[in-house]
C-alpha cells in the first residue's frame, strides 16, 4: 500500500521538485505562523489581500496616466485664460444690421397692422402661377409670390408674407423661414433703383476693379453701403458674386446688369436713372457700357461664325 502511494505521487502529473521545495519552505513558514498565532484563517487572508494590492496597484498604473493627462489640460487653460486676447481675430461677428435677416420687428412702415392685398392683375398672375402646382402642393408656389408681392409693395413686408401664408394656406411661420433665408427678398424698404456692386474676386481683378466702382457710386449718391438717399430713390449694397464675372466689374440695379463699368460709366448710368423717373425714354441701356455685344471677345467673334448647317438658325438679333 506505501509503494503504490508513493508511486501515485511520482506519476506523470507530479510537480517539478523546485515548485515542491518552495511549496514545503511556504508551508513550513505557515506552520511556524499558525503555530505561533493559533489561527488556521490566517493564511486565507493574507491571500486576499495580495489580490487586493495587486488589483489595486494595476489599477494605479492605469489611472495615473489620465489624472496627469487631465492635470495638464487644466493648467493649460488657465495659462491660456491669462494670455491677453489679440486685437483682431481671424472671424468677424456679423454686421449689426444683418439681424434684419434673422428677426422681425415692427416699425411704422413695417408691421402686421398695415393691409396688403394683391391687386387684380396680380390676382391674375397668381391665378396662372398656381396651375402650374398640383392643388395638394400649391405650397410650392410661395417664392414666386413673395417676389410677386415685393415688386408691388417695393418690399417684403410681414404683411405680404401674411397675405401669401393666406392664399397659399400656409402656417405663417414657414413663410417667415423661406423670407428669410433668401437674401433677394428685401424685408426692409428700399429706395426705386437698388443698386447691388458685385466686389467678388473676378470683380476686383477685372478692368478698373470693384473698389473703384464701389467709391464712385459712393461719391455720386452720397451715401454708404446698407444706406438710401434722402430722396428714396437709391439703395446701395455690396453683394457677392452675380455670374457676369466675363464682364467684369459690373452691378445689378433691380433686375438689370450693368457691366463693362469704369467710374464714369457707372455715374452716368446713375444719373440716366435719376432722369428716367420722370422721363422714361432717358432710361440707360442694360449690359456692357463698352459698347461690345453680349459678354463677346474684344476682337471680335472667332467661332460660330458662319449659318450652322441643319433646321437650327442663328437668332436674328445675336
Amino acid at each position: 500500500m506505501r509503494r503504490r502511494q508513493l508511486s501515485l505521487q511520482a506519476g506523470p502529473f507530479a510537480e517539478p521538485k523546485a515548485n515542491q521545495a518552495r511549496k514545503s519552505s511556504s508551508n513550513g513558514e505557515r506552520s511556524s505562523t499558525t503555530s505561533q498565532d493559533h489561527d488556521p484563517v490566517r493564511p486565507g487572508i493574507d491571500a486576499a489581500i495580495a489580490r487586493s494590492l495587486d488589483t489595486t496597484a494595476a489599477m494605479a498604473s492605469k489611472l495615473t496616466p489620465l489624472l496627469m493627462r487631465t492635470v495638464a489640460r487644466m493648467g493649460s487653460r488657465a495659462m491660456w485664460a491669462m494670455v491677453p486676447a489679440p486685437a483682431r481675430t481671424l472671424s468677424t461677428s456679423a454686421m449689426r444690421h444683418s439681424d434684419t435677416l434673422m428677426v422681425h420687428r415692427n416699425t411704422p412702415e413695417n408691421n402686421p397692422d398695415i393691409p396688403f392685398k394683391f391687386t387684380p392683375e396680380n390676382e391674375k398672375i397668381i391665378e396662372q402661377i398656381l396651375k402650374r402646382y398640383p392643388p395638394q402642393y400649391k405650397k410650392a408656389a410661395v417664392m414666386p409670390l413673395l417676389d410677386l408681392g415685393q415688386r408691388q409693395h417695393g418690399f417684403c413686408s410681414i404683411s405680404v408674407m401674411n397675405e401669401v401664408a393666406r392664399i397659399l394656406e400656409m402656417p405663417p411661420m414657414r413663410v417667415y423661414e423661406v423670407a428669410s433665408f433668401y437674401t433677394m427678398y428685401n424685408r426692409t424698404p428700399v429706395g426705386k433703383f437698388h443698386v447691388q456692386a458685385c466686389t467678388t474676386t473676378p470683380c476686383q481683378l477685372g478692368g478698373c476693379g470693384s473698389d473703384a466702382i464701389v467709391k464712385a457710386i459712393k461719391e455720386h449718391l452720397g451715401i454708404n453701403q446698407g444706406e438710401t438717399t434722402p430722396d428714396g430713390l437709391f439703395t446701395f449694397i455690396e453683394v457677392e458674386c452675380l455670374g457676369a464675372c466675363v464682364n467684369a466689374p459690373m452691378v445689378q440695379i433691380n433686375d438689370d446688369y450693368y457691366e463693362d463699368l469704369t467710374p464714369e460709366t457707372i455715374k452716368q448710368v446713375l444719373t440716366a436713372l435719376k432722369e428716367s423717373v420722370n422721363d422714361v425714354s432717358k432710361a440707360p441701356k442694360p449690359g456692357p457700357q463698352s459698347g461690345r455685344q453680349s459678354c463677346e471677345n474684344s476682337a471680335g467673334l472667332t467661332s460660330l461664325t458662319s449659318e450652322p448647317w441643319g433646321p437650327e438658325k442663328t437668332r436674328p438679333d445675336l
